[in-house]
């Protein structure tokens, strides 16, 4: 009898620990709708374009991208220091005076080069984003929501975007 209780002891603790797992490994569910710039409060860039959203795309199809454009608004120059995104589907290109800096990738998996990109006062940078729904292959299928962050001398700008991917 002893040796039933302490199977069944440790099968529920694995059953509990396979569970935790899961449940931290499973990402943030937003819905398509949410994507926007969000700024801190110190950032001196802005974005014409507040929200995109793929929409429902194919993995068949191939990759997505949507170019996000800022403004320095301020008198001074900012510095562009580092740029990266939340997840190896997804690739940044910086546009400065139509020089392409990058592809940048997910922060903590491979290189991630330094930057110092001056933008002067008033001038206007674009980020192409690059979305591959097939990254993830079938378990990728459903809503997603990636970010962009660039990082600069006068805060952090994220873009956002989403979309539903399906096969």
């Amino acid at each position: 009898m002893n040796n039933i209780k302490e199977t069944l002891v440790i099968v529920g603790i694995t059953i509990l620990a396979f569970a935790g797992i899961v449940w931290v490994a499973t990402p943030s569910a937003k819905t398509p709708a949410e994507a926007s710039i969000s700024q801190s409060a110190s950032t001196v860039f802005t974005g014409a374009e507040t929200k995109f959203d793929f929409g429902t795309i194919s993995m068949a199809a191939g990759k997505v991208t949507h170019l996000f454009k800022f403004k320095n608004t301020s008198a001074d120059a900012v510095v562009i220091t580092t740029t990266y995104t939340s997840c190896m589907c997804t690739a940044a290109t910086l546009i400065i005076d139509g020089v392409r800096k990058g592809p940048f990738g997910m922060l903590g998996h491979g290189f991630l080069p330094k930057l110092n990109e001056s933008v002067a006062g008033g001038a206007e940078i674009q980020v192409e984003v690059v979305f591959d729904p097939a990254a993830h292959g079938p378990a990728g299928i459903g809503p997603i929501a990636r970010t962009v962050t660039v990082e600069t001398s006068s805060g952090v700008a994220e873009m956002n975007f989403s979309a539903v991917v399906t096969p």
